[in-house]
């Protein structure tokens, strides 16, 4: 059996706790059969986003047009009980389009003053639609507010709302008029999420379903100050030290200058820095709580490594010419743990 951790950061802090993680295990329960009422055969990639929000972070969806990533975001909004907003993401889009502006205004004695109008930014849950259509000047100014918290405009800073967070869409690079997202600026999203098309029986059900005259409507199961109390309570979940060891030795095993995998030596450029194992360690608690467990295990940890780690790593220039892929590097740090 698993040692708990002496760190208060992941020991229990009051008795109350598992009354805490049960109630909130109903919530969630009914919060993911909410979103599966319009959402059909992507339980994973719901499972994948609502695991991105209780750990209080952003994530990025990768995947070709017409997948339902954007009714995904829509229907988590509702369910959330968050304010949401959108932008659509456009070659033309300044960062003044998403931040807001200064104006100048003038009162009826005639005295001067700017006033701070604020962008679509300014909301709880943000869907950033095809951001790597916008210039890199554009989405660098999204990502800092992801980074802070908040914008800075004309010197003056101004607050996000709290909970904040992004779900940013994404079209496959090879698909024309896109900038891709630099690695460092990737590394500001918890999760990298590839959604792909759904098998036989749910796109099935997807056509009869929303094709009719009725459709089902989603439950509002949370709030804001309920969402921001779960994310607290992620942070109280008890860890392993073979939790804590599985994460040291994937993330640190996917470093060339660290590592003593063969595949990693040869074919990574570059490899996850720190923030991926506090990625692992928030997503593996929510993942646990998300189905009701007390405590996250190594198989939380390896099912989530690739979504955590796939945009925090570079493959070199043989590698790619060869056909490796991220995921491949993924298992062969995974199969030790297995």
């Amino acid at each position: 059996m698993d040692t708990l951790e002496n760190d208060p950061a992941t020991a229990p802090d009051d008795s109350g706790i598992l009354n805490e993680i049960e109630k909130l295990g109903h919530l969630l329960a009914r919060a993911r059969e909410s979103v599966g009422r319009v959402i059909f055969g992507q339980a994973h990639i719901v499972d994948l986003s609502l695991i991105t929000l209780l750990s209080g972070g952003h994530a990025l969806l990768i995947g070709v047009p017409g997948l339902g990533k954007t009714r995904l975001v829509e229907t988590l909004g509702q369910v959330l009980g968050l304010d949401d907003g959108r932008v659509q993401f456009t070659p033309d889009l300044m960062p003044a389009d998403i931040l807001g502006s200064e104006v100048l205004e003038e009162s009826d004695d005639g005295a001067r003053s700017f006033r701070f109008l604020k962008g679509p930014v300014f909301c709880q849950l943000l869907m950033a639609d095809e951001i790597n259509r916008a210039s890199p000047r554009t989405q660098s100014a999204l990502l800092q507010a992801m980074q802070e918290g908040r914008v800075s405009i004309a010197g003056a800073y101004h607050p996000l709302p709290k909970p904040f967070h992004v779900l940013a869409t994404q079209n496959p690079l090879e698909q024309e008029g896109t900038y891709p997202l630099p690695e460092a600026q990737l590394d500001r999203f918890l999760m990298q999420i590839d959604v792909g098309y759904p098998d036989d029986t749910a796109e099935r059900h997807m056509m009869l379903a929303t094709t009719g005259v009725n459709e089902d409507h989603v439950e509002t199961v949370f709030n804001d100050a309920k969402l921001i109390a779960a994310q607290k309570l992620v942070r109280k979940i008890p860890v392993g030290e073979s939790v804590v060891d599985a994460i040291l030795h994937i993330v640190r095993a996917g470093r060339p200058e660290t590592s003593d995998i063969s595949a990693v030596i040869e074919n990574v450029s570059w490899g996850p820095g720190p923030r991926a194992s506090q990625a692992l360690m928030l997503a593996s608690r929510a993942r646990a709580l998300l189905e009701g467990r007390l405590s996250p295990s190594v198989d939380d940890v390896l099912a989530l490594a690739k979504p955590v780690l796939r945009h925090r790593m570079a493959l070199n220039f043989i590698a790619r010419t060869e056909g490796t892929t991220i995921d491949m590097i993924i298992d062969s740090l995974c199969d030790p743990l297995r």
